[in-house]
């Protein structure tokens, strides 16, 4: 299995000989490390329509056929704009992917499509793949207590927002790892633009001062393989 950063929120994992893009906003990201041209997708995870995440899921989705999956409201607009290979999803729904299990889980943010119309509910993702790895994809989310719920599932890596003003920021992402009790927290979200800059460095020392989980920091284009 293979994770790879490809900056903001944007992000490659590759499981079972499939590939799967989470949140593909490459080609306006000042952070980003390749554009929409460069990266293949069996699957299309939307966490939820701000243009920051949404990004380029149209041209990729067209280029490859990848799947979409998003909640109902974007699962509709994608394929409103030439897009028919969707799967419309809600909070707390899964489905069966042929690497493994994707379940919608709550995120607490807000959600407005590119042409201004409402996005449906923000979402983060949980991953549960063949290779017996749990991966948690927060997205853009605020603190929330039912974290600790789904840390019961036993997560091997949390992808978490640190950058604040938009998102948790590192106080409370801290706080949101003690929830989780993930194996591996990989910060995100960050530094991106200015207003959102943040040390990932000492958040790191943070995080595993406080707690038993590891901090990977994963620079833009950047690969985590794992067994």
């Amino acid at each position: 299995m293979k994770i790879q950063f490809l900056g903001h929120n944007a992000w490659s994992v590759t499981a079972s000989g499939y590939k799967i893009l989470i949140d593909p906003f490459l080609s306006q990201n000042p952070a980003a490390s390749c554009g929409p041209e460069d990266v293949e997708a069996d699957f299309i995870l939307v966490s939820h329509g701000h243009g920051d995440h949404f990004g380029d899921t149209l041209e990729i989705a067209k280029r490859t056929g990848a799947a979409v999956l998003a909640i109902a409201e974007i699962a509709g607009y994608v394929n409103q704009h030439g897009v028919s290979n969707t799967l419309a999803m809600n909070l707390g729904g899964s489905a069966e992917l042929p690497c493994g299990r994707v379940q919608m889980v709550p995120a607490l943010h807000s959600s407005t499509l590119p042409d201004g119309t409402p996005g449906g509910n923000p979402a983060g993702f949980l991953l549960t793949l063949k290779e017996g790895k749990t991966l948690y994809f927060a997205c853009d989310t605020a603190l929330f207590g039912d974290m600790a719920i789904l840390g019961k599932r036993g997560i091997d890596f949390a992808m978490l927002p640190i950058g604040d003003l938009f998102t948790m920021g590192p106080d409370d992402a801290l706080e949101a790892v003690k929830l989780l009790k993930p194996r591996c927290a990989i910060p995100c979200h960050f530094s991106t633009w200015p207003p959102i800059a943040q040390d990932p460095e000492a958040w790191k020392l943070r995080v595993e001062s406080e707690t038993d989980t590891a901090v990977r920091i994963l620079t833009p284009g950047e690969m985590l393989e794992t067994d």
